[in-house]
C-alpha cells in the first residue's frame, strides 16, 4: 500500500467514526423526544424539593466567596497533580527533583498561608470576626497588643 492511500483510509476511517458519532448523538435525541412523555402542569415547572413544596424563588444568588473556593480547589488540585507526576518519576528525578519539588511545595504553602492570613478563607461575618478580635468584655484586644 503507497502512503496516500493509507492517509485516505485514516481519513475515511476518521469520517465514519464522526458521522456514526453523529448519527447516534442524532438518533438518542430523536428517540427522546418521540418517546418521551408530553405532560404539561404546573408541578412539571416547579423545582423538586424532596418531597416538600418549595419557598422563595429557585433563582438564588449565591456569594462570591463560593466562586472563590472553588477556584482555590482548582488550584491545589493542579498541584495534586503535578505531585502525582514527580512522585511516579522521583527515582529518576533524583535530589534535584526532591529540591524542586519542595521549593514547588513551599510556594504552595506560602499562597495557602497569604490566603488564610488575608482572611479569603473566613467565612465568618465581618461583626463575628471584629467580637472575636475583641475577645470577652474588659480584655485588651488582641490587635492592639
Amino acid at each position: 500500500m503507497s502512503i496516500t492511500t493509507e492517509i485516505t483510509a485514516h481519513y475515511w476511517a476518521f469520517a465514519v467514526f464522526l458521522l456514526s458519532a453523529l448519527g447516534l448523538c442524532v438518533f438518542m435525541l430523536t428517540g427522546g423526544f418521540l418517546l418521551g412523555a408530553r405532560a404539561r402542569a404546573r408541578s412539571k415547572n416547579v423545582p423538586f424539593e424532596s418531597g416538600i413544596d418549595p419557598v422563595g424563588t429557585a433563582r438564588l444568588r449565591l456569594s462570591a466567596k463560593f466562586y472563590l473556593v472553588a477556584m482555590f480547589f482548582v488550584i491545589f488540585d493542579v498541584e495534586t497533580l503535578y505531585l502525582y507526576a514527580w512522585a511516579t518519576a522521583i527515582r529518576e528525578a533524583g535530589w534535584v527533583g526532591f529540591i524542586e519539588a519542595t521549593i514547588f511545595i513551599l510556594i504552595l504553602l506560602a499562597g495557602l498561608v497569604y490566603l488564610v492570613r488575608i482572611g479569603a478563607l473566613d467565612w465568618t461575618p465581618e461583626r463575628s470576626r471584629r467580637l472575636r478580635r475583641a475577645g470577652p468584655i474588659g480584655e485588651t484586644p488582641r490587635h492592639q497588643e
